[in-house]
This record gives C-alpha cells, structure tokens and sequence, in this order.
C-alpha cells in the first residue's frame, strides 16, 4: 500500500465512569465498515490511558463517546496531554450527551468537533475523512 493510501487510524475510547458503550460501538463498525483502522480502549479509561493508547498506536484521530456530564473536565484534559507530549496534531473528536452551550467551550479548549447523540454515522464518517484522511 502506498503512503498515500494509508488507512486514517482512529482510536475510539470512553473516559471516566461511563458505564455504556452501545453507541460507541456503532461508531466504531461504522468506521471500520468506512475503511478505516480503529481501536477501541473500552470502558472506564483514564485520559492518560487514553493518550498513552493513542500514541503507541500512532492514530491520526481520538473519538470520545461521553455521557457522564464530565466533558468539561475530561476533554480539555485529554488536549493538554496531547499538546504535554507533542502530539497536537492528533484530532480529538467527541459525541454523546454534551450540551449545546458547553460546544464552543470544549472548541476553545481544542476539541477538534463535537458530534451531539443521534448524528447519524455517515456524518462522522464524512467528517474524519475530510479532516483527517490526507495525513501521510
């Protein structure tokens, strides 16, 4: 395969004390079913976990699915990590239950985009391959 047909590599994870993953799940098959690689870190994970994953895996994109109320904690953590090990340039997306006024608040803190619960699964895909599918 040549680099310019590397797969764009996602690692989907669920931070904190969600206890409920259906919905990430379907995100992931429905990247994978989209060509991408994806690797999934499953319940419970630490930001540092989930950092730490993401770069030994050497992913293009980190997705949250978050439903615990602490995306303005978890998230703006996640990012500072990213940016501690220098690795800024991996994406960092999220979706589930976030409020529409908490958005432009995790924006600022540079999460990448926010996919609110219900965004149907070929809008998520459209958006990483837009953004992050040229990265060789």
């Amino acid at each position: 395969m040549a680099a310019s047909e590397r797969k764009v590599r996602v690692l989907v994870a669920k931070v904190g004390l969600d206890g409920h993953d259906v919905g990430a799940r379907v995100i992931a098959r429905g990247l994978l079913d989209a060509g991408m690689e994806v690797i999934y870190t499953g319940l419970r994970r630490t930001p540092e976990q989930v950092v730490r994953a993401a770069l030994e895996e050497d992913v293009d994109v980190i997705g949250i699915s978050i439903l615990s109320g602490a995306h303005l904690t978890l998230l703006p953590r996640l990012r500072q990590l990213l940016s501690e090990a220098g690795a800024q340039d991996i994406g960092l997306i999220a979706g589930g239950v976030i409020p529409q006024e908490d958005i432009g608040p995790l924006k600022e803190a540079g999460v990448n985009e926010i996919f609110l619960s219900g965004t149907p699964v070929p809008e998520v895909v459209h958006y990483i391959k837009e953004r992050y599918g040229d990265r060789t």
